[in-house]
């Protein structure tokens, strides 16, 4: 990283110079923080929560799934727009995953009839904090590592 100098009432400072293309610390912590809050609520809401282990098993697999496609497709349009091919099969089958996955929760939570409707309104908003925040974190994994590859 390169650095530079500041000067602040009087003193110089020496300040760590962020890579072009590079997201803050602040943002990088964020988007951590959201991804461990959103996954650590949903885990705890399901341990929590009183249904049998099959339905726990389900809504487990759909986060499990759903976190993997949301990267997947973040990958594939992250390559599309930086030129790196990308097959048409794989672009497709990566929001087809998104869409399954956002669908099977969906349809989950509208079918638990022994789910209150605060506790189906929990789920379905730290799915989609989980999603968001695992979408974030990988483009920041990868503007980092692009940045540090150009310095």
């Amino acid at each position: 990283m390169a650095k530079g100098t500041e000067e602040l009432f009087g003193e110089k400072k020496e300040v760590k110079e962020r890579l072009s293309r590079e997201p803050t610390s602040a943002f990088k912590g964020a988007s951590y923080a959201a991804l461990l809050i959103g996954i650590g609520a949903y885990l705890i809401g399901l341990f929590n929560a009183a249904m049998e282990l099959n339905e726990k098993g389900y809504y487990f697999a759909i986060l499990i799934f759903g976190l993997y496609a949301a990267v997947s497709l973040q990958k594939a349009v992250r390559d599309k727009d930086e030129d790196i091919p990308v097959t048409g099969i794989y672009y497709g089958i990566s929001w087809f995953a998104v869409i399954v996955s956002i669908a099977l929760m969906a349809i989950g939570l509208y079918n638990a009839g022994s789910i209150i409707l605060s506790e189906k309104g929990f789920y379905a908003m730290a799915f989609v904090l989980s999603i968001f925040a695992a979408i974030t974190v990988q483009k920041n994994v990868r503007d980092t590592q692009q940045a540090r590859k150009v310095e």
